[in-house]
């Protein structure tokens, strides 16, 4: 989300884009932690841009469960849950509702096998969307 404006090909972001709650709660942490009142100030905007354009999916009941595969599966490809536990709850939101990832990170989610993730090209990294199909 943050360098959603620097992707590549704008093609390779799916027609509907959704985002997670968990997305959200990444992006809030922005202007408490930035450096000036002018970085801050566009991390603000981009928090709210983010929630004026998205109702975002909730790590909910169904998520919870997903979350459970999610963490067997990075635990099986030898990757630490806790080092990746807002990838790992956003991986589990898409995994419960059935949806890829688009990320210009793919080695993000690497190792989860009840995800599908699609690489987004960019100068950056940073995108994390997911597509309603």
């Amino acid at each position: 989300m943050i360098l959603l404006g620097k992707i590549a090909d704008p093609q390779a972001l799916p027609a509907e884009p959704l985002i997670t709650a968990v997305t959200l709660a990444e992006l809030s942490v922005g202007p408490l932690v930035a450096r000036d009142e002018d970085e801050r100030a566009a991390r603000q905007a981009h928090l709210q841009q983010a929630e004026a354009d998205f109702a975002p999916l909730a790590f909910d009941a169904a998520a919870a469960r997903a979350f459970g595969r999610v963490a067997a599966s990075l635990r099986r490809a030898d990757r630490k849950t806790s080092a990746r536990s807002y990838d790992a709850m956003i991986a589990a939101i898409a995994a419960a509702n059935q949806l890829p990832i688009y990320t210009a990170n793919p080695d993000d989610f690497a190792g989860i096998d009840v995800l599908t993730v699609v690489a987004v090209p960019s100068g950056e990294g940073g995108i994390r969307t997911l597509e309603r199909g």
